[in-house]
């Protein structure tokens, strides 16, 4: 009877011990995004479509380039590798922070790749776009391949780096998609979750990279805070646990792309197989062309952004499609 009075009596004191933990992290986790976002301000312009407000860089004139960033990223994915600057020099590339990362806002609704293509197609059309070369990274590519099936006068051609087109079983979805669980996903988020991938982060930057070391101006200058925030937490909860149906929704669709098409893809990609993803999408598609880029992971484009420049140059060339 006494060890039952003992273990009654803890009860309360660890529920309310567990209360002022959580308290405390929601509290810390606050601040530190309040603190992120004043550290690291816009560094473009907003357009607002759809009660969306987007955050986008754009630079350079001529034709328009566009592109997508993948799950966990923001525009200065683009700028740090020095992609930016290497297709602004001929064309008007902007950049978009998808809804949710960085800067953009992102309501709650179901952001499929579809959704993300309605979006997107209005913006570009209300920023004045019109035959637009489409770049899209990881999971960026499934935003450009649903704005191609949506949109296909919107484009002149799609250059794809990194993608995930065909749906596999993946453990990451697993482990990274409660945090969009309606109530207890909010909980999660804005207390243990900022935490624990703070502490896994470095581990998680070194595989997306490998077997390439991560590049110093990566480690220096991404603003890694701003991706520890709740909000971009809860956008990149959902955009994981969302990737596989939206490529369900278009695998079936990928015939219907008649624009031409540059595949690109590091051969020791180590998130997205190369040839089961890559290298299946250029089969099925008689119009693409399959750039495999020996020795390199999923970020190619700190390794190579020049070889996607050309991709861009090769389709912007292509007046007649």
């Amino acid at each position: 009877m006494q060890g039952r009075s003992s273990r009654q009596s803890w009860g309360p004191i660890a529920g309310a011990t567990l209360a002022v933990g959580l308290g405390a992290s929601f509290l810390y986790n606050l601040k530190q995004s309040r603190d992120a976002e004043q550290r690291h301000p816009p560094i473009g312009r907003f357009i607002e479509v759809e009660g969306v407000r987007l955050h986008y860089i754009e630079q350079g004139q001529g034709d328009p380039v566009i592109v997508f960033h993948g799950n966990g990223a923001m525009i200065q994915d683009f700028v740090l590798s020095g992609l930016v600057d290497a297709l602004a020099s001929r064309y008007r590339v902007i950049v978009f922070d998808r809804p949710g990362y960085g800067h953009s806002e992102r309501p709650r609704r179901l952001w499929t790749a579809r959704s993300y293509a309605t979006l997107f197609s209005r913006a570009l059309r209300s920023l004045g776009v019109e035959r637009a070369v489409v770049v899209g990274h990881s999971w960026g590519t499934l935003v450009a391949l649903a704005l191609a099936l949506e949109d296909a006068s919107l484009i002149r051609g799609l250059v794809l780096v990194s993608g995930y087109y065909y749906p596999t079983a993946r453990a990451d979805v697993l482990l990274f998609s409660p945090p969009a669980i309606p109530v207890v996903g909010d909980v999660m988020r804005y207390t243990i979750s900022p935490l624990i991938v703070r502490m896994i982060l470095p581990k998680l930057v070194r595989h997306i990279f490998s077997p390439v070391a991560v590049p110093a101006r990566f480690r220096r200058w991404f603003p890694m805070d701003l991706a520890l925030r709740p909000s971009q937490l809860r956008a990149a909860a959902e955009d994981t646990a969302l990737m596989i149906p939206s490529a369900v929704s278009m695998t079936g669709r990928y015939q219907d792309i008649t624009m031409p098409v540059v595949i690109v893809a590091g051969s020791q990609d180590r998130v997205v197989n190369p040839e089961r993803q890559s290298g299946r999408l250029h089969r099925a598609l008689p119009q693409s062309e399959f750039v495999l880029l020996p020795g390199l992971g999923h970020m190619v484009h700190y390794s190579a952004p020049r070889t996607i420049a050309d991709a861009v140059e090769s389709l912007a060339d292509c007046r007649g499609l």
